[in-house]
């Protein structure tokens, strides 16, 4: 079977109708065909599972995560992760894919079994923040995956995390409004989850950056118990308030979150019963 090249896959979900224009355009002002291309790892063919489940991370490793003295619980945080998805009852159709902020390839996608895990050789943060560039790369590569398996017939889903302790330093072509048209198409489908995870540097409103929701509307939200309800905001990055996690800047905090991520990764994973329910956000 011949395969396609991500510029073809980007315009088969265009013609889908999964991509809308506005994506389609953000997608293809730059050539990024080889960079998808090195992030789409396992043929389709080789999959022997009836549906699929592709769980893709973004780790940031920016200079300062060193600086800050996170590095090991990155590595431990993206290593947990693998572990609660090898506890999955699903694993055998569970695809990951590991791409730093900066744009190295960790995991192109392959089955969990044989997934590289970030260690002190393969992870050392002393990079900038490209961030709305490089979530743009990553979410493509999600996108172009998830179409790879659609185009044959079988089932996908998705769960992505996109990691940062600071806010876009070193992006140079693509905006907010960019991410968020993709990150809406995805979410429109209603078969992608897409998690941000911000990681307090003292300042950043990782709230406002994500989903365009200051902090303190979602604080009044989950006061009010309507969380679940606030959309994402005008600006920002297009993902809804719920599936963001503001970790404080300790080891223990980034931890937890990757712990609540690797939960509700694995309940998404159980089938399209267990995702819908999972796609009320962190905690549901």
């Amino acid at each position: 079977m011949s395969k396609s090249t991500p510029n073809q896959l980007i315009v088969t979900a265009g013609d889908d109708g999964t991509l809308s224009p506005q994506s389609i355009q953000a997608l293809t002002v730059v050539d990024i065909g080889a960079q998808i291309q090195a992030g789409l790892g396992v043929n389709v063919d080789d999959v022997k599972a009836s549906e699929v489940f592709l769980v893709s991370i973004m780790p940031d490793d920016s200079g300062s995560i060193r600086m800050a003295g996170n590095s090991q619980v990155m590595r431990d945080g993206h290593n947990l992760t693998l572990d609660a998805l090898l506890g999955s009852k699903q694993k055998d159709g569970i695809l990951i894919h590991t791409r730093y902020l900066n744009g190295y390839v960790l995991n192109p996608y392959r089955a969990l079994d044989q997934a590289v895990r970030m260690d002190a050789h393969n992870y050392n943060p002393d990079e900038g923040t490209p961030l709305y560039d490089n979530t743009v790369l990553f979410l493509a590569t999600v996108l172009a995956k998830a179409q790879e398996f659609s185009d044959n017939g079988v089932p996908v889903r998705t769960a992505t995390l996109i990691v940062s302790d600071g806010a876009d330093m070193h992006s140079k072509v693509q905006k907010p409004a960019t991410v968020k048209a993709i990150v809406q198409d995805m979410l429109k489908t209603e078969s992608h989850i897409v998690a941000a995870m911000g990681v307090s540097d003292g300042s950043t409103d990782f709230y406002e950056v994500f989903s365009g929701r200051t902090r303190d509307e979602v604080k009044k939200a989950r006061l009010n118990g309507t969380l679940d309800q606030l959309t994402p905001g005008p600006a920002g990055m297009g993902i809804w308030p719920r599936w963001v996690l503001t970790p404080g800047n300790t080891q223990s905090e980034i931890r937890k979150a990757f712990q609540v991520f690797s939960q509700s990764a694995v309940r998404a994973s159980q089938g399209a019963g267990s995702f819908s329910k999972a796609m009320g956000g962190f905690g549901n």
